[in-house]
């Protein structure tokens, strides 16, 4: 009985320290922005989703408006914010913004992209550590459009 109790302590105290890890590991700057006039691709592991590469499998719809650029620039700022985002820098139609999970605090990378003469904005929404999300990136840029769309 004390064993089995001692291996389940030990197991929970190894998850946790792993986890914590992780969670430490997520804090780390990864290279995000612009580059060849787009948002950087998704690494192979299906834990990000990007809008500016249609032909791969992390591809997702980028957000479409019909209403003055800067008033589609608030609306989405307004989105990240209401759906739990932090923008850490914004500069000339680039935003870059964080989003931490509940219970480790794994940081997430929100970026986005305003393409004026097409009226849409490109997003990337992609995990800093682990393989998989279990969609969280996927249905955190659904939630932010559904967001954004209601603005207008």
């Amino acid at each position: 009985m004390k064993l089995t109790l001692y291996l389940i302590i030990v197991l929970v105290l190894v998850i946790g320290g792993l986890l914590a890890s992780f969670s430490l590991s997520s804090r780390k700057q990864i290279v995000q922005g612009i580059t060849n006039e787009r948002l950087q691709a998704c690494p192979e592991s299906p834990n990000c989703v990007c809008s500016e590469y249609p032909d791969v499998q992390a591809f997702i719809e980028p957000l479409r408006y019909s209403i003055a650029h800067a008033d589609a620039w608030q609306s989405i700022k307004s989105a990240i914010s209401h759906t739990g985002g932090k923008i850490v820098k914004e500069k000339g139609g680039y935003i870059h913004a964080q989003f931490y999970s509940t219970i480790f605090r794994f940081i997430d990378d929100v970026e986005l992209r305003m393409d004026e003469n097409r009226f849409l904005i490109n997003v990337r929404s992609a995990s800093r550590v682990g393989r998989s999300d279990l969609g969280v990136n996927r249905k955190r840029i659904e939630k932010i459009r559904k967001h954004f769309e209601s603005e207008y």
